[in-house]
């Protein structure tokens, strides 16, 4: 069911995200994707992605700083909402008007170290979808192991963070 990641659909001027924006060579440019679409009840769809951080998010030698754990769910979880937006409506990713969600609050609690130089697989699914705001509960695992999980409250962008034209 991967085919383009969400990420990739947000337009050119709201794609600079340090976590997840495609726009930023130095970021991330974490990439999600759908992993069930169940159109017939949306809090059954299922979002993934997958990361491996470089060494320079070292927390101590063998383990990721939880900063940069964070910073994953954080995206994937932004990112599921803008999706989960876009499917709510039966609308195309990326059509206009523009469907970009922010983070209005994340909470994360860390359960097991997370080993690094492993791919991390981060899935996400919704509690709760609104027209402004959708709840995105992430399981952040390691080599099968569940290292945090995380939940993101996210809501529509403000039109006050909108690029100035």
């Amino acid at each position: 069911m991967n085919e383009q990641a969400f990420q990739d659909c947000y337009p050119e001027e709201l794609s600079h995200c340090y976590g997840c924006g495609k726009n930023n060579q130095d970021g991330h440019q974490l990439k999600s994707y759908w992993q069930h679409i169940d159109k017939n009840d949306l809090l059954a769809s299922v979002t993934i992605a997958r990361f491996t951080p470089s060494d320079i998010f070292t927390a101590i030698p063998g383990f990721v700083y939880g900063g940069m754990t964070a910073s994953l769910i954080d995206c994937h979880g932004t990112g599921s909402a803008s999706a989960m937006a876009y499917l709510a409506q039966n609308r195309e990713m990326g059509s206009s008007p523009t469907l970009r969600f922010v983070t209005g609050a994340l909470n994360v609690s860390f359960l097991a170290p997370t080993p690094q130089g492993v791919e991390l697989e981060l899935i996400g699914r919704f509690s709760q979808v609104k027209d402004r705001k959708i709840v995105v509960d992430i399981t952040l695992s390691a080599a099968g192991v569940i290292c945090s999980k995380g939940q993101v409250i996210a809501v529509l962008m403000p039109d006050t963070m909108a690029p100035k034209k």
